[in-house]
C-alpha cells in the first residue's frame, strides 16, 4: 500500500495543472469581468504552487510502502 501523501500529491498536481491551464487560457482570452487584482493572474501562481508542492509530496513518497 502507498501512503496517503502519495495520493494527496497526485491530486494536488492534477488540480494545480488544471488551474494553471485555466489561468493560461484566461491570459490569452480575458473575461469581461474585471477584478481588483485580476492583473496579477493568481490562478497561474496558485496552480503552479499546487503543482510544485504536489510534485514534492508525490516524488518524496513514491517508493515508500506501508505494510
Amino acid at each position: 500500500m502507498k501512503p496517503i501523501w502519495y495520493f494527496v500529491g497526485m491530486i494536488l498536481m492534477v488540480m494545480g495543472g488544471i488551474i494553471v491551464l485555466t489561468g493560461i487560457y484566461h491570459l490569452f482570452f480575458p473575461t469581461a469581468e474585471k477584478t481588483v487584482l485580476g492583473y496579477t493572474h493568481p490562478d497561474i501562481w496558485w496552480g503552479a504552487i499546487m503543482v510544485i508542492f504536489g510534485g514534492i509530496m508525490f516524488f518524496k513518497t513514491r517508493k515508500e510502502t506501508i505494510s
